[in-house]
Protein backbone atom coordinates (compact mmCIF):
# COMPACT_ATOMS: atom_id res chain seq x y z
CA UNK A 1 0.00 0.00 0.00
CA UNK A 2 1.49 3.32 -0.88
CA UNK A 3 0.93 6.19 1.49
CA UNK A 4 0.69 10.00 0.03
CA UNK A 5 3.35 11.63 1.55
CA UNK A 6 1.80 14.83 2.62
CA UNK A 7 2.22 16.77 6.09
CA UNK A 8 -1.36 15.55 7.46
CA UNK A 9 -0.90 16.02 11.13
CA UNK A 10 -0.83 19.63 10.72
CA UNK A 11 -4.62 19.22 8.93
CA UNK A 12 -5.71 16.34 10.82
CA UNK A 13 -4.43 15.92 14.14
CA UNK A 14 -3.05 18.98 16.73
CA UNK A 15 0.06 16.54 17.47
CA UNK A 16 2.08 13.39 15.97
CA UNK A 17 2.87 10.35 17.26
CA UNK A 18 6.19 10.40 15.27
CA UNK A 19 6.92 13.65 17.56
CA UNK A 20 7.05 11.28 20.18
CA UNK A 21 9.30 9.00 18.85
CA UNK A 22 11.67 11.76 19.31
CA UNK A 23 11.02 12.12 22.70
CA UNK A 24 11.52 8.29 23.51
CA UNK A 25 14.74 8.01 21.50
CA UNK A 26 16.40 10.92 23.88
CA UNK A 27 15.32 8.95 26.52
CA UNK A 28 17.33 6.18 25.10
CA UNK A 29 20.58 8.09 24.33
CA UNK A 30 20.60 9.64 27.37
CA UNK A 31 21.05 6.38 28.36
CA UNK A 32 23.98 4.96 25.89
CA UNK A 33 26.59 7.08 28.37
CA UNK A 34 25.24 5.84 31.39
CA UNK A 35 25.77 2.76 30.00
CA UNK A 36 29.39 3.14 29.21
CA UNK A 37 30.02 4.73 32.53
CA UNK A 38 28.42 1.79 34.39
CA UNK A 39 30.77 -0.29 32.86
CA UNK A 40 33.82 1.33 33.39
CA UNK A 41 32.93 1.75 37.11
CA UNK A 42 32.18 -1.83 37.34
CA UNK A 43 35.91 -2.70 35.66
CA UNK A 44 37.21 -0.41 38.84
CA UNK A 45 35.64 -3.78 41.28
CA UNK A 46 32.01 -3.27 40.87
CA UNK A 47 31.45 -2.00 43.91
CA UNK A 48 32.06 1.85 43.27
CA UNK A 49 29.28 4.01 45.55
CA UNK A 50 28.38 5.59 41.98
CA UNK A 51 27.90 1.93 40.12
CA UNK A 52 24.24 1.08 42.35
CA UNK A 53 23.42 5.13 41.34
CA UNK A 54 23.72 4.62 37.31
CA UNK A 55 21.95 1.68 37.71
CA UNK A 56 19.03 3.27 39.48
CA UNK A 57 19.60 6.00 36.71
CA UNK A 58 18.62 3.58 33.98
CA UNK A 59 15.53 2.20 35.75
CA UNK A 60 14.48 5.99 35.57
CA UNK A 61 15.21 6.10 32.01
CA UNK A 62 13.42 3.12 31.43
CA UNK A 63 10.61 3.70 33.14
CA UNK A 64 10.18 7.80 31.53
CA UNK A 65 10.36 6.00 28.17
CA UNK A 66 7.55 3.27 29.17
CA UNK A 67 5.28 6.65 30.28
CA UNK A 68 5.76 8.06 26.75
CA UNK A 69 5.41 5.33 24.94
CA UNK A 70 1.94 4.71 26.81
CA UNK A 71 1.22 8.22 25.70
CA UNK A 72 2.36 7.82 21.95
CA UNK A 73 -0.07 4.91 21.78
CA UNK A 74 -3.34 6.47 23.87
CA UNK A 75 -2.96 9.52 21.76
CA UNK A 76 -2.85 7.63 18.40
CA UNK A 77 -5.55 8.47 16.05
CA UNK A 78 -8.38 5.52 15.94
CA UNK A 79 -9.92 6.70 12.77
CA UNK A 80 -8.15 9.80 11.20
CA UNK A 81 -5.64 9.04 8.80
CA UNK A 82 -1.60 8.80 9.50
CA UNK A 83 1.04 9.05 6.88
CA UNK A 84 2.42 5.94 7.89
CA UNK A 85 1.06 2.17 8.22
CA UNK A 86 -0.43 2.09 11.75
CA UNK A 87 1.11 -1.35 11.98
CA UNK A 88 4.26 -0.33 11.22
CA UNK A 89 4.45 2.62 13.34
CA UNK A 90 3.55 0.12 16.57
CA UNK A 91 5.90 -2.53 15.48
CA UNK A 92 8.58 0.74 15.77
CA UNK A 93 7.36 1.71 19.13
CA UNK A 94 7.96 -1.71 20.45
CA UNK A 95 11.43 -2.00 18.86
CA UNK A 96 12.79 1.28 19.49
CA UNK A 97 11.59 0.46 23.47
CA UNK A 98 13.46 -2.79 23.46
CA UNK A 99 16.43 -0.87 23.16
CA UNK A 100 16.23 0.26 26.65
CA UNK A 101 14.27 -2.77 28.22
CA UNK A 102 17.76 -4.68 27.24
CA UNK A 103 19.87 -1.86 28.65
CA UNK A 104 18.09 -2.34 32.13
CA UNK A 105 18.49 -5.92 32.12
CA UNK A 106 21.81 -5.40 30.96
CA UNK A 107 23.10 -3.36 33.82
CA UNK A 108 20.67 -5.43 36.30
CA UNK A 109 23.32 -8.35 35.17
CA UNK A 110 26.29 -6.70 36.44
CA UNK A 111 24.45 -5.22 39.82
CA UNK A 112 23.80 -9.10 40.58
CA UNK A 113 27.20 -9.53 42.53
CA UNK A 114 30.85 -8.13 42.06
CA UNK A 115 32.75 -10.09 39.16
CA UNK A 116 37.12 -8.96 39.06
CA UNK A 117 37.12 -8.79 35.21
CA UNK A 118 40.69 -10.27 34.33
CA UNK A 119 42.49 -7.85 32.95
CA UNK A 120 42.66 -9.12 29.19
CA UNK A 121 38.76 -8.96 28.81
CA UNK A 122 37.96 -5.47 30.14
CA UNK A 123 39.82 -3.73 26.80
CA UNK A 124 37.35 -6.24 24.38
CA UNK A 125 34.39 -5.42 26.87
CA UNK A 126 34.76 -1.95 26.96
CA UNK A 127 35.51 -1.89 22.85
CA UNK A 128 32.52 -3.77 22.64
CA UNK A 129 29.95 -1.26 24.31
CA UNK A 130 31.51 1.08 22.55
CA UNK A 131 30.45 -0.22 19.31
CA UNK A 132 26.79 -0.90 20.58
CA UNK A 133 26.33 2.50 21.64
CA UNK A 134 27.44 3.61 17.99
CA UNK A 135 24.87 1.64 16.79
CA UNK A 136 22.35 3.28 19.32
CA UNK A 137 23.43 6.43 18.37
CA UNK A 138 23.31 6.08 14.70
CA UNK A 139 19.77 5.42 15.21
CA UNK A 140 18.96 9.23 16.31
CA UNK A 141 19.46 11.00 12.80
CA UNK A 142 17.85 7.98 10.66
CA UNK A 143 14.89 8.63 13.07
CA UNK A 144 14.87 12.32 12.62
CA UNK A 145 15.47 11.71 8.74
CA UNK A 146 13.00 9.82 8.33
CA UNK A 147 10.49 11.80 9.98
CA UNK A 148 11.62 14.73 8.07
CA UNK A 149 11.17 12.76 4.61
CA UNK A 150 7.60 11.81 5.79
CA UNK A 151 6.56 15.20 6.84
CA UNK A 152 7.93 16.21 3.45
CA UNK A 153 10.69 18.24 5.13
CA UNK A 154 13.38 16.50 3.28
CA UNK A 155 13.14 14.93 -0.01
CA UNK A 156 16.43 13.47 -0.53
CA UNK A 157 14.87 9.76 0.02
CA UNK A 158 18.70 8.12 -1.19
CA UNK A 159 20.20 10.07 1.73
CA UNK A 160 17.54 9.01 4.72
CA UNK A 161 18.27 5.20 3.20
CA UNK A 162 22.19 5.64 3.74
CA UNK A 163 21.62 6.54 7.29
CA UNK A 164 19.24 3.66 7.81
CA UNK A 165 22.02 1.18 6.33
CA UNK A 166 24.45 2.62 8.03
CA UNK A 167 22.47 1.58 11.63
CA UNK A 168 22.28 -1.48 9.79
CA UNK A 169 25.71 -2.34 9.17
CA UNK A 170 26.98 -1.10 12.50
CA UNK A 171 24.39 -3.44 14.18
CA UNK A 172 26.05 -6.57 11.81
CA UNK A 173 29.79 -5.40 13.04
CA UNK A 174 28.27 -5.62 16.82
CA UNK A 175 27.15 -8.99 16.03
CA UNK A 176 29.80 -10.19 14.39
CA UNK A 177 32.39 -8.47 17.56
CA UNK A 178 30.19 -10.65 19.92
CA UNK A 179 31.09 -14.29 19.41
CA UNK A 180 34.41 -13.58 19.82
CA UNK A 181 34.14 -11.63 22.78
CA UNK A 182 32.00 -14.20 24.15
CA UNK A 183 34.48 -17.05 23.44
CA UNK A 184 36.68 -15.27 25.41
CA UNK A 185 35.19 -15.48 28.14
CA UNK A 186 33.63 -18.86 28.00
CA UNK A 187 37.33 -20.25 27.93
CA UNK A 188 38.83 -18.18 31.62
CA UNK A 189 39.20 -20.27 34.11
CA UNK A 190 37.40 -19.23 36.64
CA UNK A 191 33.63 -20.03 38.52
CA UNK A 192 31.20 -20.44 36.08
CA UNK A 193 28.68 -17.71 37.86
CA UNK A 194 31.44 -15.45 37.01
CA UNK A 195 31.30 -16.46 33.11
CA UNK A 196 27.50 -16.73 33.10
CA UNK A 197 26.54 -13.41 34.46
CA UNK A 198 29.48 -11.53 31.93
CA UNK A 199 27.84 -13.59 28.95
CA UNK A 200 24.28 -12.34 30.28
CA UNK A 201 25.49 -8.70 30.17
CA UNK A 202 26.93 -8.87 26.88
CA UNK A 203 24.22 -11.19 25.13
CA UNK A 204 21.26 -7.90 26.52
CA UNK A 205 24.11 -5.31 25.43
CA UNK A 206 24.07 -7.52 21.46
CA UNK A 207 20.42 -7.54 22.15
CA UNK A 208 20.45 -3.20 22.15
CA UNK A 209 22.27 -2.97 18.82
CA UNK A 210 20.14 -6.11 17.15
CA UNK A 211 16.90 -3.39 18.56
CA UNK A 212 18.27 -0.74 16.79
CA UNK A 213 19.09 -2.33 13.52
CA UNK A 214 15.41 -3.94 13.71
CA UNK A 215 14.65 0.06 13.92
CA UNK A 216 16.40 1.19 10.99
CA UNK A 217 14.09 -1.59 9.51
CA UNK A 218 10.76 -0.75 10.15
CA UNK A 219 12.04 2.90 9.12
CA UNK A 220 13.56 1.80 6.34
CA UNK A 221 9.80 -0.02 5.46
CA UNK A 222 7.93 2.96 6.51
CA UNK A 223 9.26 5.21 3.39
CA UNK A 224 9.78 2.25 1.31
CA UNK A 225 7.95 3.20 -2.19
Amino acid sequence: MRFLRLPMFGLLTPTSPLDGLIDHYQKIHACVDLIRESLECYLSGGTCREFQELVEQVDKLENEADKIKRSIRNKMPRRLLMPVDKTLFLNYTSAQDNILDAAQEAVSWLAMRAVDVPAELQKPMVLFIDEVMTTVTMLGPALESTIRFIYVEELDRSAVKDKLRTVRRQKDKVFKAKGPLISAIYNQDRDFKDIYQLIHFIQRMDDMSHSAGNCAEILRAMIAK
